[in-house]
């Protein structure tokens, strides 16, 4: 994917967080604002490659070890910790773009952060782009990404619950009788359908908000 932003030093939003569900296009926006801001220092990481950067900052981290390159290794307690060193670095640095289910949830009230949401209108396309991907049948596709977003849902309320009430709310962003759905459209700043847009469109929309003033 080609292109390059001018710069952005000193703009609103100086920390990107890109969210989405399977097959929402939020691992080729990662790839392309990482190739597109990379002259400006910007470092991006997926939530799997944030967890392994992470846990190398800690000790943590045995290249030699062949399961550390799975993060389903790690108990929930770190799954937090991660989660939380995620929100301090949102906060305390500049130029991460950091692509993961949570991430948008995690930079909740944190300045200067562009919380993208990655989203597909076409159920039919998203389970298509997944079969693709990862090379397996429709109906396989059907039941591992519903599967995967339930558990993951589940696991999350109740590791969240609180946060949600404290981020979410507190501030009046959503009504204290309203479900916990952490990909809510008005958690973010920016939301991209890439049903009917090319790799390229998105990411040209996303850069534009980047270069806003």
């Amino acid at each position: 994917m080609q292109g390059c932003a001018p710069s952005l030093t000193n703009k609103k939003y100086h920390n990107v967080t890109i969210s989405g569900l399977p097959g929402c296009g939020s691992t080729t926006m990662l790839n392309g604002l990482r190739e597109s801001l990379a002259h400006e220092g910007w470092r991006g990481f997926s939530g799997g490659e944030f967890m392994r950067h992470y846990a190398t900052e800690k000790g943590l981290w045995d290249p030699n070890n062949p399961e550390h390159h799975n993060a389903t290794i790690y108990s929930v307690e770190f799954e937090n910790e991660v989660d939380f060193g995620m929100r301090q670095k949102l906060s305390d640095e500049s130029q991460w773009i950091i692509e993961s289910w949570l991430s948008g949830f995690l930079a909740q009230g944190v300045p200067g952060t562009l919380k993208i949401l990655m989203t597909c209108s076409s159920d039919d396309v998203r389970i298509d782009r997944v079969v693709n991907r990862d090379g397996i049948t429709v109906e396989e596709a059907k039941q591992n990404t519903l599967d995967r977003y339930e558990r993951n849902l589940q696991k999350w309320i109740q590791m969240y619950s609180p946060q949600w009430q404290e981020w979410v709310v507190t501030p009046g962003t959503v009504s204290a009788n309203a479900p916990i759905d952490f990909w809510r459209a008005d958690l973010y700043d920016l939301v991209i359908d890439t049903y009917s847009l090319t790799a390229e469109q998105a990411l040209e929309k996303v850069l534009a908000v980047l270069q806003e003033e």
